[in-house]
This record gives C-alpha cells, structure tokens and sequence, in this order.
C-alpha cells in the first residue's frame, strides 16, 4: 500500500518517539490535540487490519492525544505480530506503519538422535516456536536454551544447540536448530563419606544411580540425573532412619563433571548420628474414650530400634481409624523424647480429632465415555452418610481396579457455610479400553503359534466386556468369543458367556493325524460374598470328537470304542478366587489362592473334575523376593462311568515341574504318547533377586527354584517315591514384546523313562 504525497504540515513521529512512547517516557515530539477525520494502516500482509483497529484507543471523530497514540503502540506491540510500529501524522489523519513479524514457514532439527523429532516439535510449540507462528528471536533463544536443559536430564553436558534463521519469500523463516549432542557424561564413582555403622558398598547398593557396569546400557543407571539422585539421598535416609538412626543427616552433597563433560563424581557427606532404641510409646490427646484400640495400631516396639517408617505407619493407622468414626480432618503429631545420653527414644503421639463430618454430595468428574454408574455403583461410602474413610478407600480401590482408568483420586472438600459436611469428589483419568492384539509367540513345547484378539473392556462406557479371541500352537487351537456384565443384577452379580472352539493333540512320539475336537458355551454367575471374595457358578455343554486313525494313542481309541467318537458333556462349575499380590505379573508379596470344580451332571459322561492352587510370596528385603506356588487336581469318574480322558491334567516343563519335557509326566500310552491322567501335584519355590547391574528394576530378575510333582493316572497309587524333582536356575523377564520365562533345570529325582528337557522358555505368553 502506498502512502499519499504528505502535506506540508505532515509531522512523522520518529522510532525513538514511538520506543519512547513504549517505555512510557515522554515522545520528543509532542502533537496537539486533533480531532480525527481518518485511520489509515499500511504495511500489512498476513495480519487482518480488523487485528490493528481492535487495538487502537482511539476511532474516527475521538480527539487524538499524545497519551492515546503512546496507548496504541503499547497495545500493538503487546499483541506480538509485529517487529516494529509507528504512527505518523497527516493533517488530521493517523497513518499507522506496521512492519509485521516474518512467520516460521518450517522447525526442523540436525543431529538430534537422543529425543524424537516430533516429540521436539511439540515441546517447542508449546513455548512459542511452531510452523505458522510469528518468529521471535528471544523465543528462539529461549527453546535454545530449553533444549540445552533436556539434554542435561539426559546426562549429555557436552551438547551444544545452534540456532540458524533462515528467511525465505514472503516474509517467512526457517528455523534450523542444529545439536552436536556429544558423548554421555558416565558416573565414573559415587562415594559416601562418613559412614561408619554400615559398609559403604551396603549404602551402594539401596540406590538407583550406579557406575558402569555390563548392563547399564539397557537400565541407563549410570547417566546422572537430579532427580534420581535426590531420589537416591532420601532411600539413604530412609534406611538409616528405618535402623535407629534418629538424627541422620546427609551434610552435603557433591557433583563434579570432568573437563571433557564425560565421567562425573558423585559425594555424599552424611553424619550418622547415634542410634536410638525406643523404650516407650505414650498416647496424648483425645482417643475418644478408645485408648485401647489405638495402642493397639501402634507399628514401635519398646526394646527395638526406632523406625520411621513405623512412626509414619502408626500416624497412617490413626488418622484412618479417626476416619472410621467419621472424623475427616483428625490430626495425629509425633514427638519422640530423646535421651542422648543413654540412646534410647521415647515415641509421643498427639491426637487432635477435630469433628465429625458426614457426606453431603460425592460427585464425579473427568469421566467423559464411561458412565457415573459404572464408578457410582463401585462405591461403599453413601451420601448422606457419616464420612467412613476405610469405606471411601476401599470405593477408591474398587473403582481403580475396573481397569478402566489411569488414575483414581478422592478429595474432601468442606461445605461452606457448615461445619459438619463435606463433598466428595472422584476424579477419574480415562485410559483406552480397547485392545486389538496381533503377536506370535514360540515355545520349546508348542514351537510357533499366532494369537489375535479383539477386547474392549468397557464396551460404550457400559462397563461390560466384550472380546474376541484366536490362538494356534502346534498342539492346541482355539478361537473363543466372551462377554461378562459385572452388574447383571443391581447386588453385583456379574454374568459371563463364553463360546469357543479348541483343537487339541496330545503330544506324541509317533505322527499322525488325529485330534481331540471341542466346540462348547458356557453361562458363569459370579456371587460376592465379601469385598475379597467372588464365588462362581456356572452351566456349559461341549462335544468332543476324538478323531483320526493314524497315530491314534491306544487310551483315546479304547475310549472312543467304548463310548463313540463324539461325547457330549453338560458339566455344571463351581469356583472360588481370592488374589492378594501386590502385582499380577512381578509379585513380591502376597497370596493367591483359586479352586475350581467341575461336575458333569448330563450328556454322555459324568464326572467330577476339581484343581486347587495357592500361592504366596514373601519380600525378604526390597531385592529379594521368595514364592512358594502350590497345585493341586483330580479327577473322578461317576455313575459307574469312566473319568473322561480328555479331562486329564498334565505335568512337565514351565507351570508344572521344569527340567522335564512339557506334558510328559504321567502314564505312557503304549503307542508313546503322553495323555496325561486323573490327577496331579506340583509344588515350585522360588527365590528372585535382582538381574546385576540392574538395580531394583523388577521387570527383570533372576531366580532358583526347586519343583518337584507328578500325575497319576487311575488305578495308580500315589507315594512320595514316585515323584519327580528337579532344581535349576532362570530368568524372568516382562520384555516389549511380551512376557519372557527361561530356565535350565536339572532334575535330581527321574525315572528311565522320563523324558528330559533342561532348558524351557516361553515369550509372548502370559504367565
């Protein structure tokens, strides 16, 4: 846009004017006041003039004043479109000169390998620098800057970030940050000094941050980062505060990095203090007349070294209790009584309970798919009702483990105006439900097989299940389509059906072409009787076609002489679950127990066919972890009829007794293969430690283990001698691409006949 010839009465407002006028200091050039006849903008390519007269104090017919047009310029630098700004005068017409900002056509990156590009350029646009945003140099150096930042959390004190601009047509740049990222900074040593009531390497050993080691390309232990090593200094704490050690205090702490920026020297400086044993526990303050049961919640015992985490526990325990008498904001302080001179501690609680309060509202929110009812209808603490901490964490504990959810929280709130009610909030985070899964797996039993499946858990926000299953293995097909409603009825009867299709070949020394073939539905009802404590009932039917001539074991075919090819099987089911571990995958502490039973009460069998497992496992420290798995199974024949033969249970290899080939224990078929029998016991013991070099990281162990089990067919008696054993070593592993067992066994208990297998794995199977 070109300006029109100025009269000889224009008067332009310099750039030192309009900075002035910006910096609110006085312009160099004053102009009288005029009443405006005109707004004219020129320089303008992207930016809507709309944008410009938005920001102006003044309009067309206003008095224009020095005051309005330092007013305007401040307002249309504030908008940051614009590189400069300035207002000329002509006549009784404000000319404004807008010479815009250049846009960022394109951010790219040269050289960054250790963050993603795009998880780069998300970052950056955060703060200012994306593709399409006015481009700021001081933004620019500031994602310099932040870039630099990143790279320390990542150990790399050598990289460089180097910004190039590069302007380009129609006012647009291009914005190029070139890293030279440099070598990772290593921990070359961590020292703790001062020391004296444990060994420093037992200190080493309770931190993450470690030196260099075989394995710590894979758990990155060595790159130091702040956060773990304050994470670090308070484990340190902790362990000594866990051991008496009531006054320990870490002095100092030291980061040097070499001149080359890559080996770093870590030194804490702690002082120990003296160690304190605890020779009273005194309760002050209001108990509500409940004293006893209180002291009864206390964690310290008189005559045993002082730990804190027994003190937090205790002040965990009475503020809960508190809780369950409907007071939300009790107050429970320590205060130990120290008597230096003898080391010993007296432990003072003081109780505030505050009042009683009762639920007015609970409410729900961040749950934008899955319906109020299917979080309502998990909840114990009612509306309305005295507030109930231990019912409001077991609500939370309900609604965290329908899965359907990242994150669960319950906050109080007091209702304003009152003194005796407050508001319950839960604040749900979603996470996706559904799953549809492709994967391969390979063991040594069942060598390849493909799994498929379909799952959504929370089917249209209903809390209902639904999913499709396949899976193929050597030995054992199946296709499976299941759906559970955990409320089929408003008590909290859940309903699950179930349709599948197995194929299944018993293992074999001999080829052939036979296979056991077993289409069936079942209906299953599932009856709480406690919050813990689920009793299922259920109802099926299935055929089994044992088909095939060659290779046919002898048991199946004088079973299939004697009954038909094809059984028709009405088994009624009973079962009743209890799980108490910490985690399903890596437990460290914990018991399991699950029974089933199986009755066929119609069809052409009948029979009763019944297995019963129990685990539990034992945190022997905060790395070692010992499991005692317990199984057992039988079966019976009823009415005068044989036990079907292809209900047998099965023993050898990973579940069962390791050491020994994966479905041979048992009876041998006179043709060579394993068809298992009527009954079966197993028991494993395991000891897990940590993989060296790993640290604590769990999801990667190693263990022993002892097993030791065998099945019986009928006719068989069961003794001790005929059990096999085997001891060995192995590895666990929740590795990406799945759950990973290996274990080299050597079995110390055999038989000639036994068929031998030292080393088992599975991947891409769960446990």
């Amino acid at each position: 846009m070109r300006l029109p010839a100025r009269s000889p009465g224009f008067k332009p407002l310099c750039i030192a004017a309009a900075i002035a006028a910006f910096l609110h200091l006085e312009p160099a050039f004053a102009v009288e006041p005029f009443v405006l006849k005109d707004i004219r903008v020129e320089g303008l390519q992207r930016t809507d003039a709309g944008t410009v007269f938005a920001s102006l104090p003044f309009r067309v017919g206003d008095t224009y004043t020095d005051e309005k047009g330092s007013s305007a310029l401040r307002a249309l630098f504030a908008t940051g479109l614009f590189k400069d700004v300035r207002l000329e005068i002509d006549g009784n017409v404000v000319v404004v000169v807008i010479e815009e900002r250049p846009v960022i056509a394109n951010v790219d990156f040269v050289g960054a390998k250790e963050f993603d590009k795009d998880m780069l350029i998300k970052a950056l646009k955060d703060i200012g620098i994306g593709e399409g945003l006015p481009f700021d140099r001081a933004l620019a150096d500031r994602a310099e800057q932040e870039l630099k930042r990143q790279y320390l959390t990542r150990s790399l004190y050598g990289a460089e970030v180097v910004t190039t601009i590069t302007p380009i047509e129609r006012n647009r740049v291009n914005v190029t940050f070139t890293v030279m990222e440099g070598e990772v900074a290593k921990i070359k040593e961590i020292r703790i000094v001062g020391a004296q009531a444990f060994s420093e390497r037992t200190l080493l050993n309770q931190l993450d941050l470690t030196t260099g080691g075989y394995l710590t390309w894979y758990t990155k232990s060595d790159r130091y980062s702040r956060a773990k090593l304050n994470a670090d200094l308070e484990t340190l704490r902790a362990y000594y505060l866990n051991r008496g050690y009531l006054e320990f205090a870490i002095t100092s702490t030291q980061v040097a990095i070499s001149p080359d920026k890559e080996t770093i020297s870590i030194t804490v400086n702690v002082d120990e203090g003296q160690r304190y044993i605890v020779t009273g526990v005194r309760l002050e303050g209001d108990y509500l007349g409940k004293d006893d049961s209180f002291k009864a919640l206390v964690k310290l015992k008189p005559g045993e070294a002082y730990k804190a985490e027994d003190v937090a526990a205790t002040q965990r325990a009475f503020v809960d209790r508190f809780g369950n008498f409907g007071y939300a904001f009790a107050r429970v302080d320590f205060r130990p009584e120290i008597d230096r001179a003898n080391g010993q501690v007296v432990a003072v609680f003081s109780a505030q309970p505050q009042r009683r309060v009762y639920v007015r509202r609970i409410n729900v929110a961040g749950n934008s798919r899955t319906r109020d009812e299917v979080i309502r209808r998990e909840f114990r603490q009612f509306e309305s009702s005295w507030y109930d901490s231990r019912k409001i964490k077991l609500s939370r504990d309900r609604v965290d483990r329908l899965g359907y959810f990242k994150s669960v929280n319950v906050d109080t709130a007091e209702v304003p105006g009152t003194n005796d009610q407050v508001d319950l909030t839960v604040t749900v985070e979603e996470r996706p439900t559904g799953n549809l899964m492709l994967g391969a797996g390979y063991s040594s039993a069942e060598k390849f097989s493909v799994s498929a499946s379909i799952k959504q858990d929370n089917i249209f926000g209903s809390g209902n299940y639904l999913g499709l299953e396949l899976n193929t293995s050597k030995t054992n097909r199946t296709i499976v389509l299941s759906t559970v409603d955990p409320y089929f009825t408003e008590d909290g009867i859940s309903r699950s059906l179930d349709f599948y299709y197995r194929t299944t070949k018993p293992l074999s020394t001999q080829g052939g072409d036979y296979e056991l073939v077993t289409p069936g539905a079942a209906i299953r009802f599932g009856v709480p009787f406690s919050e813990f404590d689920t009793v299922f009932l259920g109802v099926g039917v299935e055929s089994t076609d044992i088909k095939g001539t060659t290779g046919l074991p002898n048991n199946y075919l004088l079973y299939r002489e004697q009954f038909g090819e094809r059984s028709l099987s009405i088994p009624l089911t009973l079962g009743w679950a209890r799980d108490g571990r910490d985690s399903a995958l890596v437990p460290t502490s914990g018991r399991y127990q699950r029974l089933n039973g199986e009755w066929g009460v119609a069809g052409d069998t009948r029979y009763l066919r019944a297995n019963y497992q129990y685990q539990q496992y034992w945190p022997l420290s905060n790395r070692f972890t010992l499991g005692f798995n317990g199984e057992v199974g039988w079966g019976w024949g009823l009415s005068g009829k044989a036990y079907p033969i292809f209900k047998n249970f099965f023993g050898g290899g990973l579940g069962t007794v390791r050491g020994f080939a994966q479905g041979t224990l048992g009876p041998l078929d006179i043709t060579g293969a394993y068809t298992g029998g009527n009954r079966r016991m197993n028991f494993n013991t395991e000891l897990y430690v940590p993989f060296p070099g790993v640290g604590n990281d769990k999801t990667l162990r190693l263990f022993a283990y002892v097993d030791a089990g065998n099945v019986w067919g009928e006719g068989e008696q069961i003794k001790a001698d005929s059990l096999r054993a085997s001891a060995g070593i192995g590895l666990s592993w929740i590795s990406p691409v799945g759950p990973l067992k290996l274990s080299y066994g050597n079995p110390f208990r055999k038989f000639p006949e036994d068929k031998i297998e030292r080393f088992q794995f599975q991947i891409g199977t769960s446990f």
